[in-house]
């Protein structure tokens, strides 16, 4: 069971790969609402003469989870002593970002082990954030759950120190 996980886990990281320099239109993953993974597409390309954002790229470096009208993007910043995590939660096509919601990341440890974080808000980043205090190497399997004004939106990550 853990190595078809794996591999669909791989197979993911192979997709989002080929999202960067491939021709054909990739597809993310985000959870839909009862916890299964659903397809993303990306943005078809513009047929007028002005071109369409695609919501589903990284503005921050980031990775990125489209779900419903919410653009959630992880940028995992590895320094000596753990993990600094920022998160870009915003809406609507114009990406306005959401700044009243309840945030928390639970990461699974490259040991197993998991770990909740709570996320607080940085006004002047515009983005939520937290440390993850580690020391190990390995694969961090992180799922972001938020509550924006009674709607839950989460997004799952994985990233490697």
């Amino acid at each position: 069971m853990r190595s078809l996980f794996l591999q669909s886990i791989l197979l993911t990281g192979m997709l989002a790969l080929a999202a960067c320099g491939g021709a054909e239109t990739p597809t993310a993953t985000a959870p839909a609402a009862n916890g299964a993974e659903a397809p993303v597409s990306r943005a078809e390309a513009p047929t007028s003469a002005e071109p369409a954002a695609d919501h589903t790229d990284a503005t921050k470096g980031g990775q990125v989870v489209e779900t419903g009208q919410y653009h959630m993007e992880l940028v995992p910043v590895v320094e000596a002593d753990g993990i600094h995590l920022d998160l870009y939660l915003q809406t609507g096509d114009t990406h306005e970002a959401v700044t009243d919601a309840t945030v928390v990341a639970q990461v699974q440890l490259p040991d197993g082990n998991q770990q909740e974080l709570p996320m607080q808000y940085d006004a002047q980043g515009e983005h939520f954030f937290a440390f993850l205090l580690t020391q190990a190497s390995g694969e961090y399997k992180t799922v972001i759950q938020t509550d924006v004004n009674g709607e839950k939106v989460n997004g799952r990550f994985s990233f490697s120190k």
